[in-house]
C-alpha cells in the first residue's frame, strides 16, 4: 500500500511540475502571430464556374484559360474554381443554380436559353451562319448585343459568347445524307423549339435530354442519333455507340458566358476590370482554337476508323435547306423582324 501511495505521489508531482514549469502560460496568453497568408484567404474572391462538357473541349479549355488569367492578373485575389462534366450541376439545373447564387458562372449552349428567351432561337436556325466569320459578326454585332441585353430582365449578367463549332449529325441506323434518311429515327436534342422543329421537318422524333445522359441513352437504344460538334462527339465517346457521322454543318454550337448579377455588382471596379479583360482574351483565344480542335478530333476519329464519315454534296445540302424553309417561317413570328433582318443581311454578305 505504501509503495502504491509513493508511486501515485511521484506521478502527481511530475504532472504538477510539467504544468507549471514545462509550459510558459504567459506565452499562451499572447495574441497569435500575424499571418498574412491567412488574411489573404479571408479576402479571396471565389468564383465557382460550372459547365457540363469535358475539359479537353473548346469550352473546357476556355474555362481553364479564363481561370488562369484571372488568378494571375488579380495576384491571387480572385480564384476561379472550374467544375467540368456536370460535377456540380447538369445543363437542366445550372441556370437556376446560377440565379440562386449557388454558383457564380456558367457557359451553357445558347440553345439552352431559348425556352426562357424565345429570341435566342435565331442562333439555332439551320444554316443560319454560312462561315465562321459570320458567326463572329453575329456574336459581336447587333444580334449578340440584343440577345445579351435581354438577359438583364432576369438579373443575369451576359458576359460574352464563346465558340465551339458547326454541328454534325450521327446515327446508329444508316448514313444521313438526304432528309428521307431521318424518317422514323429518334434524336437527342437540346431544349430549343427551333431545333425541335428542324428535326420534325426532317421526319424525326426527338427527346430533350441532358448532354451527360446522351451516351447512356445511345447505349440502351432509346435514341438513334444526336447532333454535336466533333470535339463533343469524341470527348464523350459518343462515336462508340454511333456508326455514322454526316458532316452537315447545319447549325452552329456556341456558348453564352453568364454570371450571377448580384455577385457581379458586388465585385470592386478593379476586380470587374480584371474579369472582363480575362473574358475578352479567352474569347479571342477560343474563337481561333476551337476550329483547330474540332478539325483535330474529326481527323482522329477518321484515323481510328471509329465512325463512318460522310460529307453532303451540294445537291444534298440544297435538299436540306429546302426542307428547313418552314422552320424559318415559324421562327420569324417568334424572333421578330429586327433580328431576322439582321440575320438575312448577314447571310447575304457571306453566301
Amino acid at each position: 500500500m505504501k509503495t502504491f501511495a509513493a508511486i501515485s505521489l511521484f506521478i502527481f508531482t511530475g504532472i504538477f511540475t510539467a504544468l507549471f514549469f514545462g509550459f510558459d502560460l504567459s506565452e499562451a496568453a499572447e495574441p497569435l502571430e500575424y499571418d498574412d497568408e491567412q488574411e489573404g484567404l479571408e479576402d479571396e474572391v471565389v468564383i465557382k464556374f460550372s459547365h457540363v462538357v469535358a475539359e479537353n473541349t473548346p469550352k473546357g479549355k476556355a474555362a481553364r484559360k479564363f481561370a488562369s488569367l484571372v488568378q494571375e492578373r488579380s495576384n491571387g485575389e480572385i480564384k476561379v474554381e472550374v467544375y467540368s462534366n456536370g460535377t456540380l450541376y447538369n445543363d437542366q439545373n445550372e441556370y437556376t443554380a446560377l440565379k440562386n447564387g449557388h454558383i457564380q458562372m456558367i457557359a451553357p449552349a445558347t440553345s439552352k436559353l431559348t425556352e426562357r428567351f424565345p429570341k435566342w432561337q435565331v442562333l439555332d436556325l439551320p444554316y443560319a451562319f454560312p462561315t465562321y466569320e459570320a458567326v463572329r459578326q453575329a456574336y459581336e454585332g447587333e444580334i449578340g448585343t440584343t440577345l445579351l441585353n435581354d438577359l438583364e430582365e432576369d438579373d443575369v449578367k451576359g458576359m460574352t459568347f464563346w465558340y465551339n463549332g458547326y454541328k454534325q449529325v450521327t446515327s446508329n441506323k444508316q448514313p444521313l445524307t438526304v432528309p428521307a434518311d431521318f424518317n422514323r429515327t429518334h434524336f437527342r436534342i437540346m431544349p430549343s423549339p427551333v431545333i425541335e422543329s428542324q428535326f420534325q421537318a426532317l421526319g424525326a422524333s426527338t427527346s430533350k435530354l441532358p448532354f451527360n445522359k446522351t451516351y447512356t441513352n445511345l447505349e440502351v437504344d432509346f435514341i438513334d442519333g444526336q447532333e454535336n460538334t466533333p470535339s463533343n462527339v469524341y470527348s464523350k465517346k459518343l462515336f462508340e455507340k454511333q456508326k455514322y457521322m454526316t458532316i452537315s454543318n447545319h447549325g452552329y454550337l456556341g456558348y453564352v458566358v453568364l454570371m450571377n448579377q448580384a455577385f457581379w455588382k458586388d465585385l470592386s471596379e478593379e476586380h470587374q476590370t480584371i474579369v472582363l479583360e480575362a473574358i475578352s482574351e479567352t474569347t479571342n483565344w477560343v474563337r481561333r482554337h476551337s476550329i483547330e480542335m474540332n478539325d483535330a478530333y474529326l481527323r482522329q476519329m477518321k484515323r481510328e476508323d471509329s465512325i463512318e464519315v460522310h460529307y453532303l454534296t451540294s445537291e444534298q445540302k440544297e435538299l436540306w435547306k429546302q426542307t428547313f424553309e418552314p422552320v424559318y417561317e415559324e421562327a420569324e413570328h417568334i424572333v421578330g423582324n429586327r433580328l431576322m433582318e439582321e440575320l438575312y443581311e448577314l447571310q447575304e454578305q457571306y453566301e
